[in-house]
C-alpha cells in the first residue's frame, strides 16, 4: 500500500510535469518563431513573401502554417500539413488540441513603410503522440516498479519475519513438548539475543522451575499421605480383628439389652473393617501396588459375593445368570474382584425398593472382554449425580441417599473402589441406561482364554433365588 501510494503520487507529479514541459515548450516556440520571419509584399493583395524558409526554422516533428486573414495559406511546412482551421476573428492568441496535435495560433502584424498594413495568422503545432508515449512508459515503469518492489518487500519481509519468529517457534515447540510429556523439568531453549523473546524465555523457564518444584512437593506430600493411609489401614486391621472376635464372643454370651449393645458394636466394627479394607485398597491402587494375579472365574466370584450378602438381601429378588457358556476367566486378584462385586451389589440393595429384582450376569464378548453386569429396578441415578458417581470422598447433595453404597451427607468409597479395581485390572466400569427404569453397571475386563490359565476354576452353575 505504501509503494502504491508512493507510485501514485510520484506518477501524477511526473506525468503532470512532462505534459507541462511539453505545453510550455510549444508555447515558447510559438512566441519565438514569428520574430525570426521577415514578411514582404502587400497583405491586402495576398502577395506576401517570407524568409527564411519555414523548413529552416521548424523543429523536428513540428508543423508551421501561415495564413492570410481570409484563411488562405501563405506558407506551410511540411507541404502536406494538416489543416487546423481558421482562427476566430478578434482573437489574438489561441491554444487547442486537434487531430493529435497541440496547436498554438497567434496574430503576426505586417509592417509597411508607414506602419502596420495588415495581419497574418501564425500556427505552430507539435504532435502529442511522443509525449503521451513518454507518459505511458513512465506509468508502465511505475507499475512494474511497484510490482517488483512489492515482491522484494514481500520476500524481505518474509525472511525477516521468519528470522524474527524462529525463537517463538522454538519456544512453541518446547511448550508443546512439555504439554505432551507433562514434564515441567524440560529445559527451555536458550535465547542469545537480549530482546522481548529472550525475556519471555527466561520468564517461562522460571515459571517451569517453580511448577516443577511445586509438583515435586505435591507428589511428595501425596506419597506421604498414601503411605500414611496404607500404614494406618494395615495397622488398624490387627486390633480390629481382635475387637471383632471379642464382640462376637460377647454377643453370644450376653443376653437382653447387653447382647443388643454388643451386636450393635459388632455391626459398627464390621463396617469399620470394611472401610479400613477399602482405604487400604485405594492406597495400594494410588501407589500402583499390584496384588498377586491369578486366573479367576467371575461367575464363582459372583456366587461368593451373593452368599456373603445373603443375610441383608432377604427383601430383594436376586437372580444370577452366570456360567452359561462356560467360565468367564480373567487374570486378577480374587479379593479385589470380590470387593468390586460386593460393592456393586450393596449399591443395588441400598437404592432399590423392597421386592424389586436385581440381576447379575457374566459373559465373554467376541472382542475378548469379560463383562460383569449388575442391573436393578430402582429409581436410577439422577442426571446431576452421574458425572461424579465414581469419584471418591464426594458428599451427597442435601443429605440425599447416594448411589455409591453410603448414606447421604457422608463420605463414599463404594463406587470409587469399583472404578479403582477395574482400572488396576486394565478394565473399565460404566453406568448405562436400564430401560424402562433402574441402573445398569457394566464392568469390562480383559478376558483370559481357558488355555491360558494354569488352573481353571470350576464354573459356577446358573442360580436363580429369592430372599438369598
Amino acid at each position: 500500500m505504501i509503494l502504491c501510494a508512493f507510485a501514485l503520487a510520484i506518477g501524477s507529479l511526473t506525468v503532470h510535469r512532462i505534459r507541462e514541459d511539453f505545453n510550455h515548450d510549444v508555447s515558447e516556440t510559438a512566441k519565438y518563431l514569428p520574430g525570426e520571419l521577415r514578411v514582404t509584399g502587400d497583405p491586402l493583395r495576398e502577395t506576401l513573401g517570407i524568409s527564411p524558409a519555414l523548413q529552416d526554422i521548424a523543429t523536428p516533428g513540428s508543423v508551421i502554417r501561415i495564413l492570410y486573414e481570409s484563411g488562405h495559406v501563405l506558407a506551410q511546412y511540411p507541404e502536406r500539413a494538416p489543416p487546423f482551421g481558421t482562427p476566430a476573428p478578434g482573437v489574438s492568441s489561441q491554444v487547442k488540441a486537434e487531430d493529435g496535435y497541440r496547436v498554438v495560433t497567434s496574430i503576426v502584424p505586417v509592417k509597411g513603410p508607414f506602419g502596420v498594413v495588415g495581419h497574418l495568422f501564425f500556427q505552430y503545432a507539435r504532435k502529442l503522440g511522443p509525449t503521451e508515449a513518454t507518459v505511458h512508459r513512465v506509468e508502465l515503469f511505475l507499475v512494474l516498479g511497484v510490482l517488483a518492489g512489492s515482491m522484494l518487500a514481500l520476500a524481505a519481509g518474509m525472511a525477516i519475519a521468519r528470522r524474527a519468529m524462529a525463537p517463538i517457534a522454538t519456544l512453541t515447540s518446547a511448550a508443546a513438548e512439555i504439554a505432551r510429556t507433562r514434564d515441567p523439568s524440560l529445559a527451555i531453549p536458550a535465547q542469545h539475543a537480549e530482546d522481548e523473546v529472550s525475556e519471555l524465555a527466561h520468564t517461562l523457564e522460571g515459571m517451569l522451575r517453580e511448577l516443577d518444584a511445586a509438583r515435586s512437593e505435591t507428589e511428595a506430600a501425596l506419597a506421604r499421605q498414601r503411605q500414611f493411609v496404607a500404614d494406618a489401614s494395615h495397622e488398624l486391621r490387627t486390633p480390629l480383628t481382635s475387637v471383632l472376635a471379642n464382640l462376637e464372643l460377647l454377643a453370644e454370651a450376653l443376653h437382653g439389652d447387653e447382647a443388643d449393645a454388643a451386636r450393635s458394636a459388632l455391626r459398627s466394627s464390621r463396617r469399620m473393617r470394611r472401610l479400613v479394607a477399602d482405604l487400604l485398597l485405594l492406597a495400594r491402587s494410588d501407589a500402583a501396588r499390584v496384588a498377586a494375579r491369578e486366573p479367576c472365574d467371575l461367575a464363582q466370584i459372583v456366587v461368593e459375593a451373593a452368599a456373603e450378602l445373603g443375610p441383608v438381601s432377604s427383601a430383594h429378588e436376586i437372580s444370577l445368570d452366570i456360567g452359561r457358556a462356560g467360565p468367564v476367566l480373567v487374570l486378577g486378584s480374587h479379593d479385589e474382584l470380590l470387593r468390586l462385586t460386593i460393592n456393586l451389589l450393596e449399591n443395588a440393595l441400598r437404592h432399590t425398593p423392597a421386592g424389586t429384582a436385581i440381576r447379575i450376569s457374566t459373559l465373554s464378548t467376541p472382542d475378548g472382554k469379560a463383562e460383569l453386569v449388575v442391573e436393578d429396578e430402582g429409581p436410577g441415578v439422577p442426571a446431576e449425580l452421574a458425572p461424579t458417581l465414581f469419584e471418591r470422598f464426594v458428599r451427597g447433595a442435601d443429605g440425599a441417599p447416594r448411589r455409591d453404597g453410603t448414606a447421604g451427607g457422608s463420605f463414599g468409597l463404594g463406587l470409587a473402589i469399583v472404578q479403582a479395581v477395574a482400572a488396576s485390572h486394565g478394565g473399565t466400569v460404566a453406568l448405562e441406561d436400564n430401560q424402562p427404569h433402574g441402573a445398569r453397571f457394566v464392568v469390562r475386563l480383559p478376558a483370559l482364554e481357558p488355555r491360558q490359565a494354569d488352573e481353571r476354576p470350576a464354573p459356577a452353575p446358573e442360580l436363580a433365588r429369592r430372599g438369598r
